[in-house]
This record gives structure tokens, sequence and C-alpha cells, in this order.
């Protein structure tokens, strides 16, 4: 497995506080099955700011002692970038990092509601070639009040990352419950961990597609699976099972209205 979304780096947010911690993290991941682990720290949420070159430099740093330590777990660079009005021109600066090299970038929305003119930014950074990914958007109030509100940013270009604890009731029924109608609609396209700690948010990755298998199908858990590769590989994401089933009652739908006729 692939997590795209973690604070494994030490020292830099509100993850893991020190090598130890980063360290317990690797291992509980490496039991649960995952190979890769892209780290991103929060960048510009009004706390903390982690710069490209510094977040690459940790991240260099980190493979070094988990090899050291032989820990069978490889950590790649990325952030979790708030929206925020500067973020066009910082990506300009190269103070910004996408996950893993990739075309695709991690984003987070406020809590409370979708920043004015985020379709606008979403197509922005289209422009870029890059590949916006919404970060856990089943954790935010207006999205969560209107998820046809994420599918029309979805439409616009971008991806959303559901958080592992959102869809085993971590964060409460009614997340749960966001998390589930988003997948459902065809509005998820990655599963992350959002993994923080051991023990005060682990990655619970294996649990979530399991979840997944059994209450969707593994139709679905292979597409969430292939979405997370397809990240480290960076190329474009599948058909999900929303479309394809939407696809195909369309097109029972026109061949029903002509062989009626």
């Amino acid at each position: 497995m692939i997590d795209i979304h973690t604070h494994i780096l030490p020292g830099l947010d509100d993850g893991a506080a020190d090598f130890n911690d980063t360290l317990d993290m690797a291992r509980a991941a490496c039991s649960e099955g995952i190979t890769t682990i892209i780290a991103t720290p929060h960048h510009a949420n009004g706390t903390y700011t982690n710069l490209a070159i510094d977040v690459a430099k940790h991240t260099l740093t980190v493979n070094e002692r988990l090899r050291a330590e032989g820990v069978p777990v490889t950590v790649a660079a990325g952030q979790e970038i708030r929206v925020h009005d500067d973020l066009l021109d910082a990506w300009n600066r190269k103070e910004l990092l996408s996950l893993a090299g990739s075309r695709y970038v991690l984003l987070e929305m406020p809590s409370s509601r979708i920043p004015k003119g985020m379709e606008e930014l979403v197509h922005e950074l289209g422009i870029l070639k890059l590949k916006p990914i919404i970060a856990h958007p089943e954790r935010n109030a207006e999205v969560v009040q209107h998820p046809e509100r994420l599918a029309e940013l979805v439409e616009a270009g971008a991806f959303a990352q559901v958080t592992t604890h959102s869809l085993l009731g971590g964060f409460g029924r009614k997340i749960e419950q966001s998390a589930w109608t988003l997948l459902k609609k065809g509005c998820i396209h990655i599963v992350s961990s959002d993994a923080h700690h051991i023990e005060r948010r682990g990655f619970r990755m294996g649990e979530a597609y399991a979840a997944v298998e059994r209450t969707l199908g593994e139709q679905w858990k292979n597409y969430l699976l292939d979405n997370a590769r397809a990240v480290l590989e960076d190329r474009p994401f599948g058909v999900g099972p929303a479309a394809a089933a939407a696809s195909e009652g369309a097109v029972r739908r026109v061949l029903s209205y002509f062989f009626k006729r």
C-alpha cells in the first residue's frame, strides 16, 4: 500500500515530535503492508511554515536513518498546502512541493468552508499542469452540508482524498456518513491515513480498505489502491466504479430508447 498523506517527518508540525515517533510510525506502517509513505507536513496554515527545500532535506535525512534502522519503508516528500492567496506565486517561487515529484499537489481547505475562488484556483493549477487533490473534504463543514459543492470542484478538475479514520468512524458519526456519501457519489479518488502518531492517530489503512471492500466491493478497493500508486508513478487516475456505472446506465437508457421505438 501507498499512503499519500502523513505527518511522519519529525519536529515539523503536529505530527511526529522526534525521530523516535517517526521510527514508531514507520514500523507501524510496515506492519500494515505500507511500502511508501509521502510525508506531507502542514504548510502555510497560519501555524506551520515548511518550505519545499526544508521538507526535502528532512525527507532525505529520515530515509537515511530508517535504512540504518533496517525499516523497509520509503518516505517521499510532499506538503499539505493550505489554500491561500499567495499559493500560485509560492509555486513559482519554488516554495511548494508536489507529491513525490509528481504533478499531484495536496491542498487543504479550512475546516469550516470552501474558500472563495477555489474553483478558479483548481483551473489555474490545471493550466500549470498540476493536479490538485483536496485533503479530507469529508471534514469540511460546507462540504458536509452541501456535498454537491465538492462535486463541482471535481468537475472543474480537482480530486479528493478521504481519511481512513473518517471511514472508520474515528471523527464521529456525521463525518463517517459524509465520507461514505462522497465516496459512493464518486467524489473521492484516494484513501489515505493523515497519520500523526501511532497512538493519537495511526494509519489504519488495512482496516479502511477492508471496510471499502466489505461495503462497496473489491472493484472499489482496487480502484482506490491503484490511484494511490498512480500518484507515485505520476500517471492519470482510473475511471471510478461510480462513473463507470453511470456511463453503463446511460448506454442502457439509450439502447432501451431505440429498441422500444
